[in-house]
């Protein structure tokens, strides 16, 4: 495993005391006073869209030419972790946009960046990652959205689900199939045959927004398409979901956090027996627990950050560890939290409530806790110089010769 590598000039500056006040700041004054209301409400107020949009935020990776902030990976991580803490819809506002948007940068041609690029940094348009569907999930490879050539376009028929932010989103990063294998494409709202509809009634990330996205023989210009037939779907999933793990990461330990702030501040208060509660061992068992933790999700967080920054080889391996861990340590630290509010943990009056439902969405988007494990566990065999291989009905691992 390679070292970790130092921080940059830039970097410096983003891990300075002062931005992560700001985005802690700006999270704590727009966001979380009213996480709740649109938590109940299923809606998110395209006011504090504008707001989130008007401080960079949106298109702080971005490059300059492009009208983004040219922000590290550690910046983005902090105002990921600020968002989660105070409101996991808003966190999920800036993943799938900028994940969108990393996409297009990334996997894009010079006119493709020109095209969307400055629209989605200055918040002008929106955007929604569309790659999951009814019958598909963890596995890519089956998705069943097709993408015919037909002249200057594509036609793209099938049905997407669980896309975040659909309901609000001006362009969506549609996956789909070709004989060439998996594509990414730019689709419009605006295209004809393009049916969102939203799906209510959710445990977690109430106010995030999220569709059932429908297309209906969408026809869609080929250059929209981002990159070449083949591989190039391919790619830009991996690319946007490096992104995405790392802001959820981020965002989980944004909720852990949330929860230990709360159950401090109510063990503290709350009395019984004559004595507070945080005068109680197992009280403070389940406190110490959730600090260390929340320190340890937040540590493999930032340090995923900076392999990406260095453009190591182990960045996206330790996004997913990051990603994998700080989704447990959030669903434990916010279920503690419940327990430790007793009755009122159940209540609406609480925020632990709706964190607690929210931590439970983020064990399984950008990779289930199972897909995780399979796929670390795949990555350190590989380290070691194992190969899984294939013996009637069973998978054994032989030992290579490298």
């Amino acid at each position: 495993m390679n070292p970790l590598p130092p921080i940059a000039t830039r970097d410096r500056a983003a891990l300075s005391n002062t931005q992560p006040g700001t985005y802690r700041a700006f999270a704590a004054r727009e966001l979380a006073p009213y996480a709740d209301a649109w938590h109940a409400s299923e809606t998110f107020p395209m006011a504090t869209i504008k707001r989130v949009a008007a401080e960079g935020y949106l298109g702080m990776t971005l490059p300059r030419r492009y009208g983004g902030g040219e922000a590290s990976w550690s910046a983005l991580a902090q105002l990921a972790e600020a968002f989660g803490w105070a409101c996991s819809a808003a966190r999920s506002l800036l993943t799938v946009h900028s994940m969108v948007a990393h996409t297009i940068e990334r996997c894009g041609s010079d006119e493709q960046r020109a095209c969307w690029l400055p629209r989605l940094a200055c918040g002008e348009q929106l955007a929604a990652f569309a790659l999951s569907e009814p019958e598909v999930g963890s596995d890519a490879n089956a998705v069943a959205t097709s993408a015919r050539s037909e002249g200057d376009d594509y036609v793209l028929s099938g049905t997407k689900k669980w896309t975040t932010f659909a309901e609000t989103a001006d362009v969506f990063l549609v996956f789909a199939q070709e004989p060439s294998g998996l594509a990414a494409f730019v689709v419009e709202r605006s295209t004809p045959g393009l049916e969102v509809d939203p799906i209510r009634g959710l445990l977690g990330v109430r106010a995030g927004g999220t569709c059932t996205v429908r297309l209906n023989g969408c026809r869609v210009p080929r250059a929209n398409r981002l990159g070449r037939p083949g591989m190039g779907g391919r790619f830009a999933l991996t690319t946007a979901l490096v992104h995405g793990r790392l802001t959820v990461a981020a965002g989980c330990v944004g909720l852990a956090q949330a929860a230990l702030e709360a159950s401090a501040r109510y063990t503290s208060e709350r009395h019984q027996f004559g004595q507070p509660l945080m005068s109680f061992q197992l009280v403070r068992r389940l406190i110490t627990d959730m600090s260390v933790q929340t320190e340890a999700a937040r540590g493999l967080t930032q340090r995923a950050a900076r392999l990406l920054e260095a453009t190591q080889p182990d960045g996206p391996t330790a996004t997913a560890q990051a990603k994998y861990y700080a989704a447990i340590v959030a669903a434990k630290a916010t279920a503690d939290a419940v327990q430790l509010h007793g009755g009122s943990g159940c209540s609406s009056e609480h925020s632990v409530q709706r964190v607690f439902c929210d931590a439970k969405v983020m064990e399984l988007i950008e990779g289930t806790n199972e897909i995780h494990q399979i796929t670390l566990a795949q990555d350190v065999y590989r380290r070691h110089g194992a190969v899984l291989q294939t013996n009637g009905n069973a998978n054994v691992f032989g030992k290579t010769d490298a």
